[in-house]
């Protein structure tokens, strides 16, 4: 189906400097929810498995329930940009990764795939944006790869850091990326990506200057378990209703309100 926001809606919020409010659902009902709160872009992610299946981490979900959680949550947009997460390993080359594709968009019904990438997949960001797949590359913390990184560690802190990641910005922009996407990012080297780049930048734990902000549904309404991210914030407290959370969520990101200092990292 057509949704009234498109990936020309979201470039043309940059341009105007509209925040973008993101936010994960991964069924059909919370689905609702967010699209007639107002939020702009909904996410599956592969959050699912932690959120949803109750694993330790992102590894185990497949594509074939990330295919399930996207239709469940296609019938539930009437306005909303869906954009679906590529599970770990099926995005390993360029050939698995239009595979993997394909399966979300034509089967899912989504409209953006995201992929965890710096410079090193660029050239399979290239080979997704030829064949037509509109494209968000997620950098700086990358959840499918904790194992390497060692746990969830803020990145872009110090120089060199920080100019890894603007080199990794440059290179998927220049691959075809669409949209990127930046987790617990130093806030400052954050504001420095989205001044190099044309592409509208959405944030997890990255500070207030980028184009938008995404959340984990879970997080917004304080039933995560565990202790909560420190850039996240429990928006159902104080409400009497779910409903009321999420346009609370929106209502703050666009008001620019949310983030806070407190949910970013220097």
């Amino acid at each position: 189906m057509t949704r009234s926001i498109s990936l020309s809606t979201l470039r043309r919020m940059k341009a105007d400097q509209t925040p973008i409010v993101a936010l994960t659902a991964y069924d059909y009902s919370f689905a609702r929810v967010a699209d007639r709160a107002g939020v702009d872009l909904v996410l599956v992610g592969d959050s699912l498995g932690m959120v949803m299946q109750g694993h330790a981490g992102t590894v185990p979900v497949t594509l074939e329930e990330m295919a399930y959680h996207t239709r469940c949550v296609a019938r539930g947009l009437d306005r909303a940009y869906l954009m679906v997460d590529l599970p770990f390993l099926s995005d390993y080359d360029s050939r698995a990764a239009l595979e993997s594709a394909a399966m979300l968009m034509k089967e899912g019904g989504a409209d953006m795939v995201k992929i965890e990438a710096n410079a090193e997949q660029a050239p399979i960001v290239e080979a997704l944006s030829r064949a037509g797949v509109p494209v968000c590359a997620h950098f700086g913390l990358r959840p499918q790869r904790v194992g390497q990184l060692g746990g969830y560690r803020v990145q872009g802190r110090g120089e060199e850091a920080a100019e890894q990641v603007l080199a990794d910005a440059r290179a998927l922009e220049a691959a075809g990326a669409d949209i990127l996407l930046v987790e617990c990012l130093s806030a400052p080297v954050a504001a420095r990506v989205r001044a190099s780049t044309g592409l509208p930048l959405i944030g997890i734990g990255a500070g207030v200057d980028c184009d938008g902000q995404i959340l984990v549904l879970q997080d917004i309404l304080g039933i995560t378990p565990g202790r909560p991210p420190k850039f996240s914030h429990d928006f159902l407290a104080g409400r009497d209703s779910i409903p009321a959370a999420v346009e609370a969520y929106v209502e703050a990101v666009r008001s620019r309100r949310f983030p806070g200092p407190e949910h970013g990292f220097e």
